[in-house]
């Protein structure tokens, strides 16, 4: 299974800066006929629509507002998703305001993309079955104390990605699961990650050729790579394996 992108149309949420914005104009550079720019206040889009024109369209998309995506899903030419946005709160584990940090990174970082999911599978389906590409993280799988919330809501999102690639293979479409290491955006300045940082480019290099050679996971950046070559053989073994069908 491929997913080639030129001619189609997207959709990408967070598209108002980082590396949702970077996607949004990756995808279009490539070929996209058209892309709807999904960010909680579409006020924030203007310039990629200068910049486009009417291959962008604006979409009110807040995952922490289930109604919002569900209206995002009527848009029904949608032929791939990528759910970019997310939210870090850096938490100390052992003070009471984690337990707040963790619930609000579930309710975007885990409950968005199972939203996200279910208003747009049929869509998909409808369309050939396309592709849903999810952002998570290298956090995903390595835990950081500095951000041990975020860290463990990434490991929920992944669990979910890798149950969305069965449930959504069925239909045809086509799930990529995208783990970043540091990236210059300003989430990666705010934890104080801007040096060793790289551009939101080389993820959405990496998710074009996931997409083109079905592959399921992509490690887009230097750290990520490194750590990819630990991990590849568990990947492969379990976590791609159907291990449940026999």
């Amino acid at each position: 299974m491929g997913f080639d992108i030129d001619g189609k149309v997207a959709l990408v949420t967070g598209s108002n800066r980082g590396i949702g914005k970077s996607i949004v104009e990756g995808l279009l550079g490539r070929g996209a006929s058209k892309v709807y720019a999904g960010a909680r206040k579409t006020a924030n889009l203007a310039g990629l629509v200068e910049r486009f024109g009417d291959r962008v369209v604006p979409v009110e998309i807040d995952l922490e507002r289930p109604a919002s995506v569900e209206a995002a899903a009527s848009n029904r030419d949608v032929e791939l998703v990528v759910n970019n946005a997310g939210i870090l709160k850096a938490a100390n584990l052992l003070l009471p305001e984690a337990e707040d940090a963790l619930k609000a990174e579930f309710e975007v970082n885990v409950l968005g993309p199972m939203r996200m999911a279910r208003a747009f599978s049929p869509v998909l389906a409808a369309n050939g079955g396309g592709a849903f590409v999810q952002l998570n993280s290298v956090v995903s799988i390595k835990s950081f104390p500095d951000f041990a919330t975020y860290c463990a809501s990434k490991a929920a999102s992944y669990s979910i990605t890798q149950s969305l690639r069965s449930v959504l293979g069925k239909q045809g479409t086509q799930v990529v699961s995208v783990h970043p290491g540091p990236i210059a955006t300003d989430m990666a300045t705010s934890a104080g990650l801007q040096d060793v940082a790289e551009p939101p480019s080389v993820v959405v290099e990496a998710i074009v050729s996931a997409l083109a050679s079905g592959e399921f996971h992509a490690f887009p950046d230097s750290m990520a790579r490194d750590l990819w070559k630990a991990y590849e053989g568990f990947a492969r073994s379990v976590v791609e394996a159907d291990l449940a069908g026999g």
